[in-house]
């Protein structure tokens, strides 16, 4: 934690009960107590509809935590969880109000506690809770949370973004998103500014495609009533894979500071070029519509594939290539840099650096070398680089590593508006006249037509054989 002890915090988790906070919220912050990051005097109160007493809540966020628990840790951490329910909205606040009001008479603290919302609901409900929270008084010395996605268009987004911003200052948006809170991504800045081996060669000069690879062999789950409401093109292009693509592209910042991070990051995506029909292909996989909750006519997109172009001097000429889905043949994260073969003697030779997001990442680096024995006789060796092998690391998952940096209000891995502004004006000329869904098979690598995109050197990531 910072040198300056933080003040007591009182973390208000908008939809308890509900799924993403048992799989991911509530997990990460029994993570962050458990590597003692939270404040010293915390509590954490959870909301819902339902009437839920503070014990049987303290149950449900055990069953959530599965079985790496320890039993003393828990009784420490279970004290500080409470619930208030009754709902939440601009007519009644339930009994938040007054669970708060107790936990403030516990603590007796000279130094008024600090708030973090969090919005684990469903994104309709953004809207009317920023403004109840208002409404009810709840936004001095608070930071507010919210999950993707922020907004399912783009009038959708202005309209959204124009009441978050009548309620609460931008430095209190923290509008999150787990692909920027992975260590790999984090990665990308430091292999990049920190390493002349690849300084000299991040740009068109040296870099002939960018592969942006997020397929998936999950289905849409329990996510049926969400997922069809958005698609993958809202679920993951926009929300994860333009931000990513900003993390790759962007100008070097003055520094790793909040404040030139953004605006580097939302400068280089302010270039992103609006996307035309040609460089789009979306999927639906077969048996989608058989699912229960889906429209027996639904054309909600299951896969997406792009390529973006960022009228830089850096990246001009050079296509981004993005790619999602879900039900595909295998699940990947990763970013690539198909190299420009060299000029000289020797036969052309492509090569990558492939960086994985997933878990705490890999680096990969493909080299051309002389196979030993007589003659000269070229070799591609793949050189792999564990991140979690580095002497004392300790990754955070993703989401224990954005509550933190929310604790100590750290937004540099945070999307600011200007940035998911632009990402939507750069696929809003797509979203009027989309394009319809080609069927693709369950286990495949999606529609053959997404091959074409990343023509002539294909697809990094394949199917295993």
């Amino acid at each position: 934690m910072p040198d300056t002890p933080q003040p007591p915090t009182i973390f208000v988790l908008f939809g308890a009960t509900g799924d993403l906070a048992a799989r991911m919220v509530l997990p990460a912050f029994y993570q962050l107590a458990r590597k003692q990051l939270l404040p010293p005097v915390w509590r954490l109160i959870g909301n819902g509809r339902g009437d839920v007493a503070h014990e049987d809540f303290r149950k449900d966020v055990r069953a959530a935590l599965g079985d790496d628990v320890d039993d003393a840790e828990w009784d420490a951490f279970a004290k500080n969880l409470l619930f208030a329910g009754g709902g939440f909205d601009e007519n009644g606040p339930g009994s938040l109000l007054d669970v708060i009001r107790d936990v403030e008479d516990e603590l007796d603290d000279e130094t008024d506690p600090n708030f973090v919302h969090y919005l684990a609901i469903p994104p309709v409900a953004f809207e009317q809770t920023a403004k109840a929270l208002k409404q009810h008084g709840l936004t001095d010395r608070a930071r507010v949370v919210f999950e993707k996605p922020y907004g399912t268009s783009p009038e959708g987004f202005h309209r959204l973004d124009a009441v978050v911003h009548e309620t609460l200052d931008e430095e209190q948006v923290f509008r999150i998103d787990h692909f920027l809170g992975k260590e790999a991504t984090q990665n990308l800045h430091v292999m990049r500014f920190a390493n002349q081996t690849f300084a000299g060669i991040w740009n068109r000069e040296h870099v002939a495609a960018v592969q942006i690879d997020v397929p998936e062999t999950l289905d849409v789950a329990n996510r049926a009533g969400f997922y069809d409401a958005t698609g993958a093109m809202m679920d993951m292009v926009v929300t994860h894979l333009m931000q990513v693509a900003a993390e790759v592209a962007m100008e070097p910042p003055v520094s790793l500071g909040a404040e030139d991070l953004q605006f580097a990051r939302e400068s280089v995506i302010a270039a992103f070029r609006p996307l035309a029909a040609q460089d789009v292909v979306l999927g639906q996989f077969d048996g989608y519509r058989d699912i229960e909750g889906i429209a027996d006519d639904s054309r909600t997109d299951t896969f997406c594939a792009v390529r973006l172009w960022i009228d830089t001097d850096r990246w001009r000429d050079v296509p981004f290539l993005l790619r999602t889905g879900k039900k595909l043949g295998v699940s990947e994260q990763r970013v690539s840099l198909i190299l420009k073969p060299v000029e000289g003697p020797l036969p052309a030779q492509n090569s990558a650096i492939s960086l994985s997001l997933a878990g705490s990442g890999e680096l990969e680096a493909d080299f051309v070398l002389k196979k030993p024995g007589e003659g000269i006789e070229l070799a591609k060796v793949r050189q792999t680089l564990e991140l979690d092998s580095v002497d004392d690391a300790d990754p955070l998952p993703p989401y224990v590593a954005l509550l933190y940096d929310v604790l100590t209000g750290d937004r540099s891995l945070f999307t600011g508006s200007a940035g998911l502004e632009n990402a939507w004006r750069v696929v809003n000329p797509v979203l009027g006249d989309k394009p319809e869904p080609l069927p693709y098979e369950p286990g495949s690598m999606g529609p053959e037509a997404a091959d074409e995109l990343a023509a002539p050197y294909g697809w990094l990531v394949t199917k295993p054989e």
